[in-house]
């Protein structure tokens, strides 16, 4: 691709991108703060497009027009010809400097048709082949932009995407019956003694829910533990900013048991010294050595490793000495909120 350049990316995009994940994801956002300035830019950008097109998709009557509008704006993307808007042109960028493969924002896309349609899950691996596509193919992108390619690497981050989405299911079931939302499996809830339609019709808490919301919280626990040695294999400046998602978000899973695993009245909250407590925790365990990364992707997410492998590998980022010692610098200003 001699003589070919990314699109330009304005500092008021990066600003607009910026606001869209301190609005969206006080989580994601909080997490974000600890990697360095190039990669932060590069995870918000990445948020916002993925904001924008969840929003083109769940925001309308058409999903299938509103689904070939972002088809196209892709296929722009794809020809470094952004609409004239701050997401496309963030995203553009970063597809072009990192080759990420167009099949990762497709399953994104799919994902959000899912939501979208109403679609349930009738099995536990449709609720696995759904977090893939919200939430694991995402973090197969940010584990691309964090330059940690190796299919280890991906299968990892993806097993973080699944992990950090089966932890938002069981935080949001009441919200989400009250949309007329079910990802719980059906086996699962039927197992249970309860039947998928009438809750939707009746949301409210019992016995029988909270028997399925553990049951998903341990499933959550199982990808969240097979994600944590692949943090290891990322850059070292970029491990806090992972494990501190791994954690921050498995702790609104232990805020769920604390409320007795009732998701339908009861909203579970990390409260800010835990946050902070956890913070610290993360940047400990960045300095760990690796663990057992060898384990096949789960079935449902073999698609996105296999499509990074078969994507095209770009030249590595230069990292200066510069950036380097800015993170160094910066790290403990971002955990105490004096640099945004």
């Amino acid at each position: 691709m001699t003589g070919v350049q990314a699109p330009q990316v304005t500092h008021a995009d990066l600003a607009l991108c910026r606001a869209m994940i301190r609005e969206g994801s006080k989580t994601f956002y909080t997490s974000s703060k600890l990697l360095p300035q190039r990669i932060c830019d590069a995870a918000r950008s990445l948020y916002a497009f993925c904001r924008v097109a969840d929003d083109a998709v769940d925001q309308t009557d058409d999903v299938a027009a509103a689904v070939q509008s972002l088809k196209r704006r892709l296929d722009a993307i794809e020809r470094l010809e952004p609409e004239p808007h701050a997401a496309d042109r963030a995203y553009a960028d970063l597809a072009f400097r990192y080759a990420i493969p167009r099949k990762l924002p497709d399953a994104l896309i799919d994902g959000f048709v899912w939501d979208a349609s109403g679609q349930r899950c009738r099995t536990e691996s449709d609720l696995i082949a759904y977090a893939v596509r919200v939430a694991g193919a995402v973090g197969a992108m940010m584990a691309i932009i964090m330059q940690a390619r190796a299919p280890e690497a991906i299968a990892r981050a993806t097993d973080l995407g699944i992990a950090m989405q089966l932890t938002n299911i069981a935080r949001d079931v009441g919200e989400d019956a009250r949309m007329g939302r079910l990802y719980l499996p059906e086996t699962w809830m039927r197992e249970a003694g309860l039947d998928p339609d009438e809750f939707l019709t009746n949301p409210k808490p019992s016995e029988a829910l909270a028997s399925v919301i553990a049951r998903l919280l341990k499933k959550a626990d199982e990808f969240y533990d097979r994600a944590c040695g692949g943090i290891a294999l990322l850059p070292k400046s970029c491990r806090p900013a992972i494990h501190a998602s791994r954690l921050l978000y498995r702790e609104i899973g232990r805020e769920v048991e604390r409320n007795g695993y009732d998701s339908v009245t009861k909203r579970a909250v990390v409260p800010k010294l835990r946050k902070l407590a956890l913070l610290g925790e993360a940047v400990l365990l960045s300095f760990s050595s690796a663990g057992d990364n060898l384990e096949d992707p789960a079935p449902e997410a073999r698609f996105v490793v296999d499509a990074v492998i078969a994507a095209p590998v770009p030249k590595p980022y230069p990292v200066s000495f510069d950036e380097k010692a800015e993170w160094v610098t910066n790290l403990f200003l971002r955990l105490d909120g004096r640099k945004s």
